[in-house]
Parts: C-alpha cells; sequence; structure tokens
C-alpha cells in the first residue's frame, strides 16, 4: 500500500530523472559535437601552422556570428516558447523556423561568398568557401535546438554522430589539398549531410516560405535575441580582427590554440546550454520559485569545473602540449591561466543567462549582453594594445567577471519582478 508521501515523492523523482536524462542527451550531443570541432582544430593547426590556423579561426568566428544570426531569429524563440508543447504545435513550429535558419543561411551565405571573392589573398578563399557552405551548417544546427525542445535530445545525438562520421573522409580529402579553403569545405560539406539527415529523423521539411510568417509571429523576442546574440559573437569577431591588426594574424591562432586546449569543457558548457533554456523554461511553469536555485546550481557548477580543467591544464608537461598544437603550443600555453577565467566567468553569468530567457525578459537579457559585449571588446583590444595576446586575454577575463555580476543583478530582479506580477507564457501557436 501506497502512503500518500510515497505518491508525492514518486512524480518528483520521475520528474528528476527526465531531467538528468535530458542534460545527459545534452552533454553526449555536445560531446559528439566538440570532438569532432576539437579533431577539425586540432589537424589544421597541426596540418598548416599558426599563420595558416589563424585564417581558419577566423573564417570560424565568422560562421559564429552567423549562427548567433540563425538561432537569435529561427531556434531562441523555438525554444522558449514550443519547449514541452504538443506534438503538432511542435511540428508546425519546427517547419517555420528551419525554414527560417535555412533562408538566413542562404542570405547570408550569399553576401559571405561575394565578399571572400572580393577580398582574395589569405583570407578571402576561406571566406568564400564558408559562404557556399553556410545554408547546411545553419540547418544543422536548427535540428538540434529542435530536437532539444522536443526532449529528444538521443536525435540531437545521433545527428551529430552523423556528421563526425561523414567528416572523416571529408578530412582525408583536405588533407591531400593542404589548404585552409578545402578544411573549410570538408567541414561545412560533412554539416550538410547531417542536416538532410535531419529531415529525415523528424519527417518534417523546412519550410523557407513561411520564414516571413515565423519573424512576424516571434518578433517581440526574435530580434531582442537577434541583437543579444550578434552583439556577442561580433564582440568575439571584433576582438579577433582587431587583435589580429594589433598584434598579427599569428596571435588569433594562439588564443584559438588555447580555447582548444579548454575544448573538453567547453563541450560541457556548450552541451548544458543547448539544454538549459528548455530546462529553466520547464521548471519555471512547474515551479518558479525554484528557478534561482536551479540557474545558481547551474551557473556556479560550471565556473567550479572550468576553474578545474583549467588548473589540470597548468600541470600538462610541454611535451604533451606540443603534441597535442604542435607549433601552437608554445604561444596557447602563456594563455591557460586568464582564457581559464575568462570561462569560469562566463560559465557562472550562463545560469543568470538561461533563468532570463526562461523568463523571456528580453530586455534585460539584451542589456546584459550588450554590456557584456562592450567590455570584451574593450578589454580584449586594450589589453591587446597595453601587452600583447596575453594582455587581451588577461582583459577578456577581467571583462567577463564584471559581465558575470551584471547578468545575476538582473535576473534578480527579473525574479522579483516575476513573483510580484506573473506572466504566463501560454503561446503554443
Amino acid at each position: 500500500m501506497t502512503t500518500e508521501g510515497e505518491k508525492a515523492t514518486a512524480p518528483a523523482g520521475s520528474a528528476r530523472r527526465a531531467l538528468v536524462g535530458r542534460l545527459s542527451w545534452g552533454l553526449a550531443d555536445q560531446a559528439a559535437s566538440s570532438v569532432s570541432n576539437f579533431a577539425v582544430g586540432i589537424y589544421v593547426a597541426r596540418s598548416l601552422g599558426v599563420t595558416a590556423f589563424g585564417v581558419f579561426s577566423l573564417a570560424w568566428v565568422t560562421y559564429g556570428v552567423v549562427l548567433n544570426v540563425s538561432r537569435g531569429l529561427a531556434t531562441d524563440p523555438l525554444v522558449v516558447r514550443f519547449s514541452g508543447v504538443p506534438e503538432a504545435s511542435w511540428r508546425g513550429a519546427v517547419a517555420r523556423s528551419s525554414g527560417t535558419a535555412l533562408g538566413v543561411g542562404t542570405v547570408l551565405g550569399a553576401a559571405c561568398a561575394v565578399v571572400g571573392l572580393a577580398l582574395g589573398g589569405r583570407v578571402g578563399p576561406a571566406f568564400a568557401c564558408l559562404g557556399f557552405m553556410l545554408p547546411g551548417l545553419l540547418l544543422q544546427d536548427a535540428w538540434r535546438y529542435s530536437f532539444f525542445a522536443a526532449g529528444t535530445g538521443q536525435k540531437a545525438f545521433v545527428n551529430d554522430v552523423v556528421w563526425g562520421v561523414a567528416l572523416v573522409p571529408a578530412m582525408v580529402v583536405a588533407a591531400h589539398e593542404g589548404t585552409v579553403p578545402a578544411f573549410v569545405l570538408a567541414w561545412g560539406a560533412s554539416a550538410t549531410v547531417a542536416a538532410a539527415y535531419g529531415c529525415v529523423q523528424s519527417g518534417i521539411r523546412p519550410r523557407t516560405t513561411q520564414a516571413r510568417g515565423w519573424l512576424r509571429e516571434q518578433r517581440d523576442l526574435g530580434y531582442r535575441y537577434l541583437v543579444e546574440n550578434v552583439s556577442l559573437s561580433g564582440a568575439n569577431q571584433l576582438r579577433a580582427y582587431g587583435l589580429g591588426a594589433i598584434v598579427g594574424v599569428g596571435a588569433v591562432g594562439a588564443v584559438r590554440g588555447a580555447e582548444l586546449l579548454l575544448g573538453p569543457f567547453l563541450a560541457v558548457l556548450m552541451g548544458l546550454s543547448l539544454v538549459t533554456v528548455a530546462e529553466a523554461a520547464r521548471v519555471l511553469r512547474r515551479a518558479p520559485h525554484r528557478l534561482g536555485t536551479f540557474c545558481l546550481m547551474l551557473g556556479g557548477g560550471q565556473a567550479a569545473a572550468a576553474l578545474l580543467w583549467g588548473g589540470a591544464l597548468l600541470l600538462m608537461p610541454d611535451r604533451l602540449g606540443a603534441l597535442v598544437l604542435g607549433d601552437v603550443w608554445h604561444s596557447a600555453s602563456q594563455l591557460i591561466m586568464p582564457v581559464t577565467l575568462g570561462v569560469a566567468g562566463a560559465g557562472l553569468g550562463t545560469g543568470a543567462a538561461a533563468g532570463l530567457r526562461a523568463l523571456a525578459a528580453a530586455r534585460r537579457s539584451l542589456r546584459c549582453q550588450l554590456f557584456a559585449s562592450a567590455c570584451y571588446v574593450g578589454g580584449g583590444l586594450g589589453g591587446a594594445t597595453a601587452a600583447g595576446t596575453v594582455g587581451s586575454a588577461w582583459g577578456v577575463a577581467v571583462a567577463t567577471g564584471c559581465s558575470s555580476a551584471v547578468w545575476w543583478l538582473q535576473l534578480r530582479s527579473a525574479l522579483r519582478e516575476h513573483h510580484h506580477h506573473p506572466i504566463p507564457e501560454v503561446r503554443t501557436s
């Protein structure tokens, strides 16, 4: 015979198990994605040297800007408004959202290709190749977020495994060419294979003709998220371009090399980010008084994990570092401590950011992100001017810590406001 206490405990236990399961699939999916990205980065760094790796990193950073445009307009509103809704509502929203992502990739990809062809030189061909690959890259990312919104993270994991498998022969072909454009094409073509497979997994065809309708329906969130996301990736891009102009393209490769060393932890950070907004939205619907605690545990756990990983990297022998990064190791190893502190600060801030997204507090999160981006560019370029590559890394670390404090102050205000004036989000179509 079951007591009342046991009846109350069972649903809570089931909910916790479901949460752990969704988070686990988020980590597994990001692990699959990051292993592929890490392998590409290491292979290019070892094959082409620090200068060519800097060119590849500039293309990578540019992809990050376009990716965040797509997420702001297409998948971020999807995750906020269509997580845990009936399947019919989810399918209709995904068709419009993925169509929007594909349209963004087509338009901005064409612009990137034209700019790349006009630039020429070392950087131009890499940008032109990136432009041709952007539609597939953005559609693949859209499927991942769509599956996590539905709570089926295992499908996102399988999709990223398909990308990784397709990447192997593509890298072999690129290695024979031995150029940055070849590696960009290999990376993008394998993502396009996974994007096509996403259509099979979901049974949904992206509706590019409905992209305008999606943008109109989600404009209250989408355009703010667009500015917020682009300010984040744009700040990263400005810092990379500015660092290359002030110190040299090799400095961009050194920073990217230090970030690659933090790759396993960043996989955890990004894997959690795939599901944290959706989970925070579920917490808000079911137990709004627990949202603050959920966000604090999320951010604090990520910051602590970053510090532990960075500490392990500081103890790594030079011989092992050179084996991983080749010639890039010497310059990247000097940046481990400031980059680790910067990542820890970012991890702490993501907890608050997830809470603001779940609350649909787009005005507050936009203000936070604009402040964070300004600090990031100012700290990164100011530090580069004062003390080169190492100074840039320390400037970013300080800027990230300040930004994290602002995120948490805004979340505290938003939670207080929600407590006094709760506005439930009921849109499901």
